[in-house]
């Protein structure tokens, strides 16, 4: 069996806080949390506050952070620029009506660094930069169905999530449609998504082809996370390009996540030149924001000088003050010299992980690029979100590594990528392969044994 030091430390009494407010969750929030993705094990750890790559839990327990609010801090918590920033601009007023300069600030910087972006529209979340986008690629085309990557995850609209869990086969036709979101979810969405495995060159235009007519887009996260934190064959991207423009379908890059591999983003990195471009995450300095940009004609969707929008898109806090300064104090901060060292840190803790591997003959793989990596319990790492899917047993080996982690004083995410911020430092990378090496010691090699 799997051992980990969490389990011998009496868990209730380093967490008797986070109990204590777990269970007054549980009294106004279904589940007693407000986000499904909080992690539960057996309780939520609940926060007190956050400093530079380090957090402190209601208890006390100091932890390095490696989720970073699902990789959002890329400058960790508490970042000086980003709280002067915000303390400045809040005497000012925190939201208004009508437009402020604080706006076209952030949506010049980020047009002058990505090739895909020639306009830009702001909003709240990924999941709206996502939602619009397919709006502004159906509004362009005049066409209502999507293709998208199974194990993707691009948000909670109804025909993003369809096809995040896989596929399904139709009783009645045979054919594979995409697992929906929930349970009833219109069966219609099915109808206009179409599901195809990440890295599959020779089934896109396959695929494609007889629905060609049909497609308004085809969405692709450049590395999606949830999937696997999957490495792009470079023949896949150039084919998922070459058979877009063939077909006359746009390419939408979702890159809410994605954006911290680099100055310029993860499409430039791999050579994807999409239509439209959503980010999101990084860009709002810790505050709620997306974004859309894209070619100018196909933003011409949203308005243009003398015409009316083919496409509304409001949101209240769209554009908000307080998440465009932000926003643009932690992006200014993210200078090529910025994304190289933290590029190097992952480098260097990606191989001191895979070096370990090696000393303990352990099955295990590591993916992932510049400031990502995830911890795969299998020894080759997966291209795919079929070879991602982990197994009951593997599953309880992630869990096992999680607690063992927390045990060391390391936030490691379950089931998702890991990430580093500017303030952590070498030392702080060794405490994770160190970490990673003590857990391995601690099981034998009986324990890997079947797998």
């Amino acid at each position: 069996m799997f051992t980990d030091k969490a389990q011998g430390r009496g868990w209730s009494a380093i967490r008797a806080r986070s109990a204590h407010l777990f269970r007054r969750g549980k009294g106004v929030f279904p589940a007693g949390v407000t986000r499904s993705t909080i992690e539960r094990d057996p309780i939520p750890i609940y926060v007190a506050k956050g400093e530079g790559a380090y957090v402190w839990d209601a208890d006390g327990n100091r932890l390095l952070d490696l989720n970073n609010n699902f990789t959002t801090l890329i400058h960790g918590h508490g970042f000086a620029p980003v709280m002067e920033a915000v303390e400045k601009v809040l005497k000012m007023g925190t939201c208004f009506a009508n437009p402020t300069e604080y706006e076209i600030a952030l949506g010049e910087l980020l047009v002058s660094r990505l090739p895909a972006m020639e306009q830009v529209r702001f909003v709240n979340s990924g999941t709206e930069a996502v939602m619009f986008a397919i709006k502004a690629a159906r509004a362009f085309t005049r066409r209502s169905a999507i293709v998208r990557f199974a194990g993707s995850y691009h948000g909670a609209y109804d025909w993003a999530e369809a096809g995040q869990g896989g596929v399904i086969v139709d009783d009645a036709s045979g054919r594979n449609l995409p697992k929906l979101g929930y349970p009833g979810a219109p069966q219609s969405i099915a109808d206009n998504v179409l599901v195809l495995n990440f890295n599959d060159v020779a089934g896109i235009e396959h695929s494609i082809a007889p629905r060609a007519n049909d497609v308004a887009a085809i969405l692709i996260d450049p590395m999606p996370s949830r999937a696997g934190l999957l490495h792009p064959a470079p023949d896949f991207i150039a084919t998922v390009s070459a058979v877009a423009r063939k077909y006359g379908i746009l390419v939408i890059a979702d890159e809410v996540l994605n954006l911290r591999q680099g100055f310029a983003g993860a499409s430039a990195r791999y050579g994807l030149e999409p239509d439209l471009i959503t980010v999101g995450k990084i860009i709002g300095g810790g505050f709620p924001v997306g974004a859309i940009g894209g070619r100018t004609d196909v933003m011409a969707v949203f308005g243009s000088d003398d015409e009316a929008p083919l496409l509304s898109q409001g949101g209240t806090f769209s554009a908000n003050p307080v998440s465009m300064v932000a926003g643009k104090a932690a992006m200014e901060a993210m200078t090529l010299e910025a994304f190289d060292r933290l590029e190097r840190l992952g480098d260097g803790l990606r191989k001191g992980l895979a070096d370990v591997v090696l000393k303990r003959s352990a099955p295990f793989s590591v993916s992932g690029a510049a400031s990502l990596f995830r911890i795969h319990p299998r020894r080759i790492a997966p291209t795919s979100f079929h070879m991602a899917t982990m197994t009951s047993e593997e599953n309880d080996v992630m869990r096992a590594l999680s607690r063992h982690f927390l045990a060391c004083g390391i936030l490691l995410p379950f089931g998702a990528a890991a990430c580093l911020s500017t303030p952590m430092s070498d030392a702080d990378v060794e405490s994770v392969v160190a970490a990673f090496d003590d857990f391995l010691e601690k099981n034998s090699r009986t324990d890997w044994e079947g797998r």
